[in-house]
């Protein structure tokens, strides 16, 4: 029994050592750090919805498995390697992907060489030094200055200015202040932290009323300031077919200020962020409330520090429209011009980029390789671009492989893996060399072996999962109807992210160590100018408290279902968010 005991500790310890070793941070919002055992990658815990392409990676090759049974018995006799590389692989391969001779002709080649990324040519963190007596609208204010709020301003009473000569006077307006204008914000704000039906319910009666805030601005006012709200008020001369031109002056200023204020690490992560599309009230709604729910008409891809979940860029795009997703010929086409958007101020700096299926492909990691972005994604032979790739690395082969087994190709640096684990999961990489190993640990079955870029892959991946988790608690719940202020909310909503882990990487954490949701109350007191802007934690938990029976009636609709992790083909449920949760509420 104290064998095992010991057996048990040694092992959390190698997982902690190479997780530390990786540079990931596990106390990103101030609660409990986990450690790599308790991973969506490593273990059980893994409930995110971030990680949905890996499911469906799994389910492609269980596809592929249920095929061959059908169709490939005669092949049953022949050998196969890892991933369906050997002569017993079945069936075509994907579209553009390379015949045996083919890929010989190519320079594909099983001989495998070592690999060496040069040396990261910067220190990541905050660009500038915050006094340790910062606020929280200090570190908010990095993102989104005075001058800024003075824009929404004037933009704001330019907007009233010309509906009232146009629809007719309302006697119930006058021009907007930088001061209501940040009040305005902070309202909004609150949804964050203190989730309610809607942001008007602050000044209810009933039960998600606020009445801590709701003294600073008559209900009424907020209505006219929330009718005329805008950032740019008129179409632009020139640009006017832009779908955005409402938000975009706001979005370029963001990313201006996001790349002034912070730098990442070497390695980061191209992704879709986990977006709640139905607020947690959901479960109140009537059939016919459902059927006229619209769903968001844009899709939001960033570059996320993997060290400390700091998202560096945004690239918003609609769904429709003449500048739309429609009128890209593909998803590849559209993914990879979303990666290059995304990628285009950090060439020559030697980082490391982790993609999805949807964005890996060999001919954009060749043109990254050239502007000294490397790279390592998950391929996926029904989302991802396989041209050029060896078909007999595509398929399964015939003779179940067993865990832990992979095969290796390589075609100059580039390496194509196949690894195998209760699933083949195939990843392209030039950043880390297939002659090294690494190791997935896991509590029951112990270790895994593995090419050491799938190891990296799971580190990096289940981090930004474990980010995406606790981020979407944090998510503004207003919910407008137009779709550039969803935009406008949405990265808000990120600002407030980032701006939390700037504090928490500051002097000032030292001081006063806030919680996220204590950050965000205060964020909010002070954008109102209370007197009072200390965290009122024990108004927050009494709330929340109140709340979780709401919250967990629509958990239990929308979250009922059982998650598996593909790469541990273990089963994970609600419980560790919930107890993340609960520890937070503490803090």
């Amino acid at each position: 029994m104290a064998e095992c005991g010991r057996k048990a500790l040694s092992l959390l310890e190698a997982a902690r050592s190479r997780y530390e070793s990786l540079q990931i941070s596990d106390d990103v919002f101030g609660e409990s750090g986990d450690d790599s055992s308790d991973n969506p990658f490593y273990s059980t815990s893994g409930d995110s919805d971030s990680d949905n392409y890996i499911a469906e990676a799994g389910e492609e090759e269980q596809h592929q498995h249920q095929h061959q049974k059908r169709g490939g018995k005669e092949s049953s006799g022949q050998r196969g390697g890892a991933g369906g590389g050997g002569s017993g692989s079945i069936g075509a391969g994907p579209p553009g992907s390379l015949s045996r001779s083919q890929a010989e002709e190519e320079g594909w080649t099983e001989t495998l060489q070592d690999v060496t990324v040069p040396p990261f040519k910067e220190t990541y963190g905050p660009a500038q030094k915050m006094p340790v007596t910062a606020t929280a609208l200090d570190f908010f204010q990095l993102f989104v200055p005075d001058n800024c709020i003075q824009n929404m301003v004037t933009q704001t009473n330019m907007y009233a200015k010309k509906f009232q000569e146009r629809f007719g006077s309302d006697e119930g307006w006058c021009p907007v202040t930088a001061q209501e204008m940040k009040a305005f914000l902070g309202f909004v704000t609150s949804t964050s932290v203190h989730r309610c039906e809607s942001v008007l319910s602050i000044w209810s009666s009933g039960f998600f009323s606020n009445r801590s805030i709701a003294l600073k601005m008559s209900q009424a006012r907020f209505e006219k300031i929330l009718k005329y709200f805008h950032i740019v008020a008129f179409r632009p001369s020139q640009g006017s077919n832009q779908g955005l031109y409402k938000i975009q002056p706001f979005l370029d200023s963001l990313q201006h200020s996001f790349s002034y204020t912070f730098r990442p690490s070497q390695t980061q992560v191209l992704h879709e962020p986990l977006i709640d599309e139905d607020p947690v009230f959901i479960t109140t709604c009537t059939e016919r409330e459902l059927r006229k729910r619209k769903k968001r008409k844009f899709s939001l891809w960033v570059r996320q520090c993997t060290s400390t979940g700091f998202i560096c860029q945004i690239s918003v795009h609609l769904k429709e429209g003449t500048d739309a997703l429609a009128t890209l010929k593909n998803k590849p086409q559209l993914h990879s011009l979303v990666a290059k958007q995304l990628c285009q101020n950090i060439s020559g700096k030697n980082s490391i980029i982790f993609t999805g299926p949807s964005i890996t492909s060999l001919s954009l990691f060749t043109e990254f390789s050239k502007q000294d972005i490397y790279c390592c994604g998950l391929l996926s032979t029904r989302k991802s671009d396989c041209t050029g790739l060896p078909q007999n690395m595509l398929v399964c082969g015939s003779t179940p492989a067993q865990r832990g087994q992979s095969r290796v190709m390589m075609k100059g640096n580039m390496s194509l893996i196949s690894w195998y684990n209760k699933g083949h999961f195939r990843f392209l990489t030039n950043g880390y060399s297939p002659t090294k190993q690494g190791i997935i640990i896991k509590r029951k079955s112990g270790e895994i072996p593995c090419p050491l870029a799938v190891e990296a892959f799971a580190a990096h991946l289940s981090y930004i999962c474990k980010y995406d988790d606790k981020y979407s608690k944090y998510f503004i719940f207003h919910k407008p109807n137009k779709t550039w202020q969803q935009v406008f909310w949405l990265s808000i909503s990120i600002a407030i992210n980032n701006a939390y882990i700037l504090y928490k990487m500051s002097d000032a954490y030292s001081v006063k160590r806030y919680s996220r949701a204590q950050f965000g109350e205060r964020l909010v007191r002070e954008l109102l100018d209370l007197d009072d802007c200390s965290p009122t934690l024990k108004t927050y938990n009494d709330s929340y408290r109140t709340e979780r029976p709401v919250e967990k009636s629509h958990n239990s609709k929308q979250l009922s279902t059982e998650r598996r992790c593909l790469i541990n083909g273990e089963l994970s449920g609600q419980k560790d968010r919930q107890t993340d949760r609960q520890i937070e509420c503490h803090t």
